[in-house]
């Protein structure tokens, strides 16, 4: 049992872990004139690759039925856009924080149950919302007052929203009865289409401009993808969503060290409070129903 809970901690921090490598493969790409969409193009291409590898070594059948196909394009084509937003907004700002605003998606989706569900929304959770936009409204403003390019904010909160809207449609429809390797590469098939259109029928796809990027190009897939993808099922399985999605948090921190550590992003005592407050909210959201439900099963006991 000791054993399980620590294997199921340790696959969900190497899954936010390796989610948060994002930039560290991507940064260099752009920084040697490779544009978004090819950028992600290769990224789903070698990991549609790769699942398929996977399902075909386990045995797992990639048929599909009819009432599956339209629910499945739509929730890939809302996966790519989520990507593409938060590709783009690295040329826009720091990715650290880019990735850090991209975190709040359990708040979005804790707007969107209230609002379109009717999903009651406990005091706690009205909190984390307020202190989840105090701490972003922290990160848009820079040293001497400056605020942060604004694109690159509405950019990394599409990315958030579109990945909460995902997250929805995914759990509350036939969906999420799929198996996770099975979803993940529908949701890569179907996505890479926005970048195949966008490159005119990759007639516009850059190649990779020296042999030592291909290593980027394939970590990209690999890393934030396939590892973070099988890592995270583990944590699931082994400690419970709602444990996974807190360690979740490790996934800005990544970035954030990288892009500090690798990429010289400045990191002021204002980015780190801004920081705290977005990480301590998201957490708090997460925690905040099944805090609720112990509570109720301590007064009805």
């Amino acid at each position: 049992m000791v054993n399980q809970k620590l294997k199921g901690f340790t696959c969900g921090a190497l899954a936010a872990a390796t989610y948060g490598m994002n930039p560290l493969f991507a940064l260099p790409l752009y920084a040697q004139g490779m544009g978004v969409d090819s950028v992600l193009f290769y990224r789903y291409f070698f990991a549609i690759i790769l699942i398929g590898i996977l399902m075909k070594v386990q045995g797992q059948s990639f048929a599909l039925k009819k009432s599956e196909i339209v629910p499945l394009a739509v929730m890939g084509l809302l996966f790519s856009a989520s990507s593409f937003f938060l590709f783009i907004s690295y040329n826009y700002m720091d990715a650290g924080i880019a990735s850090t605003i991209l975190f709040i998606y359990p708040v979005l989706v804790a707007i969107i149950m209230a609002v379109f569900f009717h999903e009651k929304v406990s005091l706690l959770t009205m909190f984390s919302i307020a202190l989840a936009f105090v701490g972003i409204s922290l990160l848009c403003k820079g040293e001497g007052g400056k605020t942060l390019n604004m694109l690159g904010v509405l950019f990394v909160f599409l990315s958030s929203l579109t990945y909460a809207i995902y997250m929805v449609g995914i759990n509350r429809s036939f969906l999420r009865e799929l198996p996770t390797a099975k979803l993940t590469f529908y949701s890569l098939l179907f996505g890479i289409l926005i970048y195949v259109v966008r490159l005119k029928g990759c007639t516009e796809l850059q190649m990779v401009p020296s042999p030592e990027l291909w290593v980027n190009v394939v970590s990209l897939a690999l890393f934030p993808t396939i590892i973070s993808l099988l890592a995270m099922t583990v944590a699931i399985h082994n400690i419970g969503s709602t444990f996974t999605a807190i360690l979740g948090a490790l996934e800005p921190v990544t970035a954030l060290f990288f892009g500090v550590m690798v990429f010289g992003e400045q990191l002021t005592p204002r980015i780190v409070l801004g920081i705290v407050l977005v990480l301590l909210a998201v957490t708090l959201i997460i925690a905040a129903k099944p805090l609720a439900a112990l509570a109720h099963k301590r007064v009805k006991h």
